[in-house]
């Protein structure tokens, strides 16, 4: 059988039909089924969000998005587990979906996303401009910190249990990562 080199469209993608069960993104017009998350990664997620969107808000810095979200990168479609888009950057956000790069992705791995989110979505996120990009490990209990840089994102430093991650991006931001995993 010949595989088709017809890709998916966006619009194709806004309309599959709604599920409560199942999450999609779209890679080089490709649909990829994404899992849901464990409850550990959903536990990760609530407290480093919660914790973020407290100092987002107390210092009126902009805005916090969670999965599922649409981020729209050229042809593809993603939807990161946090986002962070700055007051100044606000205009990407629109009615049913955000439309270019956010300030700060931050990607919690699981079984079967881990091995994407750290190649090629890293890759775009940096092609595309994102300024900064987290992968929190639930197993190895850390998160790397990553810039962006002329080669694309750097890693600042690997934060683990017992040390709180200050962010370059959030001047005066600091996580225990304790509170987190």
């Amino acid at each position: 059988m010949l595989k088709s080199k017809i890709k998916f469209t966006y619009k194709d993608y806004k309309n599959l039909p709604e599920s409560e069960t199942k999450r999609y993104e779209l890679l080089e017009g490709e649909l990829v089924m994404v899992p849901s998350p464990s409850t550990y990664h959903q536990r990760i997620s609530r407290n480093l969000g919660s914790q973020l969107w407290d100092f987002v808000r107390r210092n009126t810095l902009g805005e916090i998005f969670y999965a599922p979200c649409d981020i729209i990168l050229g042809d593809d479609i993603f939807q990161p587990d946090i986002i962070y888009i700055s007051k100044e950057h606000l205009y990407i956000v629109a009615e049913q979906e955000i439309r270019g790069a956010p300030d700060l992705v931050i990607e919690i791995l699981s079984p079967a996303t881990a091995e994407r989110d750290r190649t090629y979505k890293r890759t775009l996120y940096a092609r595309h401009g994102v300024r900064e990009y987290w992968i929190a490990d639930p197993e190895t209990k850390s998160i790397e910190v990553m810039v962006l840089g002329e080669k694309g994102f750097e890693t600042v430093k690997l934060y683990k249990i017992g040390e709180s991650l200050i962010s370059p991006l959030l001047k005066g931001l600091s996580l225990d990562l304790e509170e987190i995993f």
